[in-house]
């Protein structure tokens, strides 16, 4: 019956047989069926065709059929198939062929079209004859619904372990997960989350391990051996972002979707979908390095400090700028956030707030204001309010600086441990390799060096930071600290204490600063709001936002005049310059200065 379809011009035109498996591991593991589809040239034969007119088609192995991207072998043949250069297109099942009913279908219409057969393990057909399309159509869609059969029979699967907490285990017993026995890896995690309680911020967390020159545990897929490498930005956030370090156990965080780009293909993209939507979130699991609410307390400071509230006080991380109510000063009059601005040549702070120009729209601020007298004045009220606390703030500084120096000088302790165990387990494998073996001998004694060297290396890093670590404190050195610590204002404007540091302090103990200055108004109010709830007012006098105007003397000025009249403005610089005279801000005169100060002060005269 099939051989009555071949006819003389179907063997006059090629014979092309496609070949398909939709992944590298059933390319791998299933080669039977890989096996039978290239057996396929035998059919061929045995319908009539010669060897040179075969053609294989198996540049798709180890792809998806339920789409045509990315399948080149596929396109190709469909292009012959249109070009009417096919004869039959031979594969072992539909399925092989397309997955879905639009490219199967398209495929159909070509094959009617330029008379191409379509031959399979059942047979040979004619998509231009009914019975012989019916059955085609009726195979591409069992071939459709059995991929979606498949996807819901795994996908239920899954989704029903991960209800149950089991589907991702790390343990010796069933649904366990424990933290990872290696102490230097636990350790490195361990001092993400110690540093970022500390900081608040990602980035200086990540700051801080390059700064120390650690290294950080990276594991691309389970199984893999542990690389130790220089940590990135997204590791650490990735660490603290990720509800599995904070013993949570979670599936569905991300969903994958097709979209249409705007040249008309579909592709396929991951989404990550909000937390109200996860299909699976199970709270205290397993054991993790902090608790839920820390963690959700850590998400709500990185968020602040990625995409700031406008209308939250202490949003954001803490800058490096010298305006010390960064983050937390707010608009007495509209209530929105303040906004830092820095002004004149030595970039005095200024606060303002654009309410008004956003709400009435009008071309004003709604609040335009010095902060160098507002800052001071905050800053006695809280070097006031820590009075009490100095001595014990002054200790605890101490005991920070030896406790960060220890977490680092832990992780090189640990580095060493690891890196004696690399070349220990480097020398065993040299010496048990034999002897007449010289060219794995030599690779194995190149990769014991190398070892040794990283060992020798990790050795004197850890000796010069012990060296430099800080020393207990004496009695006489712990007395000098408590009474540094009664003077907390000599600390405070301490040329070591930096505006970061200042603003942290402030942080602490104050939860915002309301500043309130009517336009034309003398004086400005303060409402300190503290951590608690308590209130302070305050009134200060209204900071000048202008500087007072600085003028070139008179003298300079009338022999410019003078001068003007005769010679250009390069040569009237250097006169000047020969003179020792310099303008208001100091500085010698060019032929640029000379020219602004006669526009200035009108003094550009007619010259000859």
């Amino acid at each position: 019956m099939s051989e009555t379809k071949v006819q003389p011009t179907h063997l006059r035109r090629a014979a092309v047989v496609y070949v398909r498996q939709s992944s590298a591991a059933q390319v791998e593991q299933n080669r039977e069926s890989t096996r039978r589809q290239y057996d396929l040239t035998e059919r061929a034969r045995q319908l009539g065709w010669r060897a040179d007119q075969i053609t294989v088609v198996d540049e798709d192995l180890g792809l998806s059929g339920a789409t045509t991207q990315g399948r080149g072998g596929f396109a190709r043949m469909t292009a012959q198939v249109a070009l009417g250069h096919v004869g039959i297109l031979l594969g072992l099942e539909v399925s092989r062929l397309a997955r879905n009913n639009a490219d199967w279908y398209r495929l159909l219409d070509l094959c009617g079209m330029t008379d191409t057969l379509i031959g399979d393990a059942d047979g040979v057909y004619d998509p231009n004859v009914f019975n012989d399309r019916l059955i085609l159509g009726l195979k591409g869609t069992m071939s459709e619904a059995e991929l979606h059969v498949l996807h819901a029979r795994l996908d239920g699967g899954i989704r029903n372990k991960a209800a149950r907490g089991e589907l991702l285990v790390w343990g010796e017993r069933d649904g366990e997960i424990r933290l990872h026995p290696d102490e230097a890896v636990s350790g490195a995690v361990r001092s993400v989350f110690e540093r970022f309680a500390e900081f608040g911020s990602v980035r200086r967390v990540w700051l801080w391990f390059v700064s120390e020159k650690l290294t950080f545990p990276l594991r691309l897929n389970h199984g893999d051996a542990i690389r130790w490498i220089p940590p990135s930005y997204h590791a650490i956030h990735q660490v603290l972002t990720n509800p599995a370090y904070a013993g949570a156990y979670t599936y569905g965080k991300s969903r994958l979707e097709r979209v249409v780009d705007e040249n008309g293909v579909a592709r396929k993209r991951v989404r990550r979908v909000p937390r109200s939507e996860w299909p699976v979130l199970i709270t205290d699991h397993h054991p993790g390095y902090i608790d839920w609410p820390t963690y959700e307390d850590n998400l709500a400071r990185i968020a602040a400090n990625t995409r700031p509230r406008p209308h939250a006080a202490g949003s954001g991380a803490v800058r490096e700028g010298s305006a010390l109510l960064q983050g937390i000063a707010t608009c007495g009059h509209c209530g929105r956030r303040l906004y830092v601005h820095y002004l004149g040549r030595r970039a005095s702070p200024g606060y303002h707030c654009p309410g008004k120009n956003i709400v009435q729209g009008r071309g004003v601020y709604c609040l335009n204001i010095g902060g160098v007298q507002i800052d001071r004045a905050v800053s006695e009220a809280v070097l006031d309010a820590a009075q009490p606390a100095g001595l014990e703030a002054a200790l605890g500084a101490a005991e920070r600086i030896e406790a960060d120096h220890d977490g680092a000088l832990e992780q090189w302790r640990l580095a060493v441990e690891r890196a004696r165990y690399e070349a220990e387990r480097a020398e065993r494998r040299y010496r048990a390799v034999e002897p007449e073996n010289r060219l794995v001998a030599r690779g194995l004694e190149t990769e014991w060096e190398q070892r040794l060297s990283d060992l020798e290396q990790a050795r004197s890093e850890l000796e010069r930071r012990e060296r430099r670590r800080p020393r207990e404190l004496t009695a006489d050195e712990r007395q000098a600290v408590l009474a540094l610590g009664m003077d907390l204002p000599r600390v405070w404007d301490a040329p070591t204490t930096t505006a970061r540091d200042k603003k942290e302090l402030l942080r602490t103990l104050l939860e915002e600063v309301i500043v309130a200055a009517p336009r034309g108004g003398q004086t400005a109010h303060l409402t300190l709001r503290w951590r608690g709830g308590m209130l302070t007012e305050l009134d200060i006098d209204r900071p000048r936002t202008r500087q007072a105007r600085v003028r070139t003397d008179e003298d300079t000025l009338e022999l410019v005049r003078r001068l003007a009249r005769h010679y250009p403005d390069a040569v009237i610089a250097g006169i000047l310059s020969s003179q020792g005279k310099k303008t208001a801000y100091g500085h010698p005169f060019t032929a640029l200065h000379v020219g602004n100060l006669r526009r200035r002060w009108h003094h550009a005269l007619d010259r000859r």
